[in-house]
């Protein structure tokens, strides 16, 4: 035994030498039967305190009410009862108690609990309910911002299906470029271009793609630009001195507007003066694509104001100037398939056509002040109207929110006379619900773009807003308002650059600059380097420094020019002047041929002979 508790000593201090002596221990144990009855114990303490907190709560309760009491005492439980209680006591039964409360888990609510949750739900959902009900709340027009695209009109607004640039054109003829996600809080634009000259801004409009956008301008000629403003393609303009303009390649006169395809991302169109509406391929710029002419209940030709496709691209609608509206099959030109003759005031310019996101109803913003609801099922009579909404422009707009509940519209007033607002309708009634004042000008362009949930406005003194809510919108303009502005960088003294020499001494060694600021702070203290600009010297001059005038030759020649009080009017005798003393004291000529030529020699005049004289005049001979 000796021997084996010896080997078993060695090989403990070998293990632990070896630093594995740990490995081999034996397990903790636990003696679970005292846990639990710790754990009971516990149990049966808390269980005891809720009830006599509960029995004290009732009893104030009933001395309130003036009532008897309906609960019962609970008598104390001897040890033998509660030997096998784990965990808190059930509440103690109530004599209106249901069936139900035996399966409630936890520890009971306090009385009325139940109740006011159900009312804090039904008050949430009834919330809830008054939101969707109320298109109002919707509005997104707690914040703004002001883009300065100019002075004059801002005609056309046009934002990318993705919501991250914006184009606006105007009367200025100028197109300018803003990037929300660029831009800092000074809200500039970063491109400005001039792509049709001397010609207004009629329409703007990205393509489905987002990668091109139409420039319908007040020439004849519709222009495709990249997203950087390059030209990718110019339509081909048509032969005005044919009659039938089937016939031409394309438009002889002014446009109007023009709109991209909203499934076929090469097509568009635009509309003219010349009486046409036309289709493009942006793979073909030779020819236009068809041509759809509106026609007149005399079968006249009138001219399309403004052009848009439905939703699903299937149909194609014109509004005219002599109050009709005229929706055509995309395949078929010759014939409408639906058409309103007395659609708004005839002579008035239709300014807008916009269809819903159903592609059930069409809106109309008419020349005539009015905004009009159809359904293009019963095409003869509108589902509503709303009257009195000023406009003085030919590219006056409405839009559909993206929720298909509210009319967009804006409204126009003449200078220093009001405000001009934007206008919510409600679609199915034409019923106003909301109105903003935007500014002391026109609204004349409206757009509420469904990814963002922000609603750009043009304006007619050069503005364009851009309404947002930073709950219910995201991006656009949010992302450019939380920038700061940009510091302008000055151009100050340079510093030196800082050379490192570990190994000079210390009298020579530099101090480290920290910072630049740092260094322009101790350069202002150095009298030296921040010394005072000495003032210009008046009078004669002084230390070495040239007076303002007279320093050089040319000033000296122009001070002596301008003080000399000689009158130069009669230029012989100002040079007769001088004759006398070139005579005298000759300096420039005369010395040169001093020796070579001392007495000058002049020509003698010869005497006439007196046979000369007797000959008559017209002998004598003409030299």
């Amino acid at each position: 035994m000796a021997d084996q508790s010896s080997d078993a000593g060695a090989d403990g201090d070998l293990s632990s030498v070896m630093g594995f002596s740990g490995f081999g221990r034996k397990a903790r144990t636990f003696d679970l039967e005292a846990m639990f009855e710790q754990t009971r114990r516990t149990a049966i303490e808390r269980s005891q305190r809720v009830l006599e907190d509960r029995e004290k709560q009732e009893l104030e309760e009933s001395s309130h009410k003036e009532k008897p009491s309906t609960s019962r005492k609970q008598q104390p439980d001897s040890d033998d009862s509660d030997s096998d209680v784990i965990g808190p006591l059930p509440p103690p039964a109530q004599a209106d108690d249901d069936d139900d409360d035996d399966g409630v888990v936890g520890p009971p609510l306090p009385p009325g609990f139940m109740r006011s949750t159900a009312d804090d739900e039904d008050d949430d959902d009834d919330e809830e309910d008054d939101d969707d009900d109320n298109p109002v709340k919707k509005i997104p027009d707690t914040h703004e911002i002001t883009l300065q695209h100019g002075t004059k009109t801002v005609s056309a607004l046009a934002l990318d299906p993705s919501g991250a640039r914006l184009v606006t054109g105007g009367y200025d003829y100028d197109v300018r470029f803003w990037d929300f996600a660029g831009m800092d809080a000074n809200l500039h634009a970063f491109r400005s271009l001039q792509p049709c000259e001397c010609h207004q801004i009629k329409a703007l409009q990205y393509s489905i793609t987002g990668d091109v956008i139409l420039v319908v301008a007040g020439n004849s000629q519709a222009k495709v630009l990249d997203r950087d403003g390059f030209q990718v393609l110019e339509c081909i303009k048509g032969d005005q001195y044919i009659v039938d303009m089937a016939n031409t390649k394309g438009h002889t006169a002014m446009l109007n507007d023009g709109c991209w395809h909203p499934k076929i991302k090469e097509e568009f169109l635009t509309c003219s003066n010349d009486g046409t509406v036309r289709t493009w391929d942006l793979t073909s710029e030779k020819k236009h694509k068809s041509v759809f002419k509106p026609r007149s209940q005399q079968g006249k030709r009138v001219t399309p104001t403004c052009c848009t496709y439905s939703r699903d691209g299937k149909l194609i609608a014109a509004g005219c100037q002599d109050g009709t509206i005229q929706i055509w099959d995309r395949n078929l030109s010759v014939h409408t398939k639906f058409h309103c003759r007395q659609a708004h005031a005839p002579g008035s310019d239709t300014s807008s056509l916009c269809f819903s996101y159903d592609g059930v109803t069409l809106a109309s913003r008419g020349g005539d002040d009015t905004l009009k609801t159809w359904d293009i099922r019963s095409f003869r009579r509108p589902l509503n109207v709303a009257t009195g909404l000023t406009s003085f422009f030919p590219m006056t707009d409405c839009c559909f929110s993206p929720d298909d509940k509210l009319l967009v519209t804006g409204t126009s007033v003449r200078k220093d006379e009001g405000q001009g607002k934007l206008l919510f309708f409600q679609r199915e009634t034409l019923q106003k619900l909301y109105e903003i004042e935007v500014a002391d000008a026109s609204v004349v362009r409206c757009l509420w773009h469904p990814k963002l949930n922000q609603i750009m406005v043009g304006t007619g003194n050069g503005l364009a807003k851009v309404y947002y809510d930073p709950v219910k919108s995201q991006r656009g303009a949010i992302l450019c308002v939380v920038k700061s502005k940009r510091k302008e960088k000055h151009a100050e003294t340079l510093t030196q650059d800082y050379i490192i020499t570990p190994h000079a001494l210390p009298m020579f060694r530099e101090a480290r600059q920290r910072s630049t600021r740092k260094q322009l702070e101790k350069d202002r203290l150095d009298p030296l380097k921040s010394h005072k600009p000495e003032p210009p010297v008046s009078g004669p001059g002084r230390g070495g420094r040239v007076a303002a005038h007279g320093g050089t030759l040319s000033s000296f020649i122009v001070k002596n020019i301008a003080l000399d009080k000689t009158d130069d009017s009669n230029p012989r005798e100002a040079i007769l002047r001088h004759a006398k003393e070139a005579a005298d004291n000759p300096y420039w000529v005369a010395p040169a041929y001093k020796k070579t030529q001392p007495k000058p020699l002049f020509a003698e005049e010869e005497e006439e002979e007196e046979d000369d004289k007797d000959e008559p005049e017209w002998k004598k001979r003409k030299i």
